[in-house]
């Protein structure tokens, strides 16, 4: 399905009269500044990878033993 430029510039017309120029700007600055921030929070976690790893033990879970499962009461049929 190819679009034609005078497809995209109705579209791009209707756009901005349904939100204005103001919302596109301030909805784009966002969009750049989490792609940003994702980039610079995978650069720190390349990092930590190795000393993650070294703290991990086989065959060690992190919940705790002290939750046990849910027990049914058995009804008292006997009435």
């Amino acid at each position: 399905m190819h679009f034609s430029v005078m497809q995209l510039a109705l579209i791009l017309g209707i756009i901005i009269l349904l939100f204005g120029t103001k919302k596109l700007r301030n909805v784009g600055s966002d969009v750049g500044g989490a792609i940003r921030n994702f980039r610079s929070a995978m650069k720190e976690g390349q990092g930590d990878t190795k000393e993650h790893d070294e703290h991990v033990i086989e065959g060690e879970t992190t919940t705790s033993s002290s939750s046990a499962p849910y027990k049914f009461k058995k009804k008292d049929s006997a009435k």
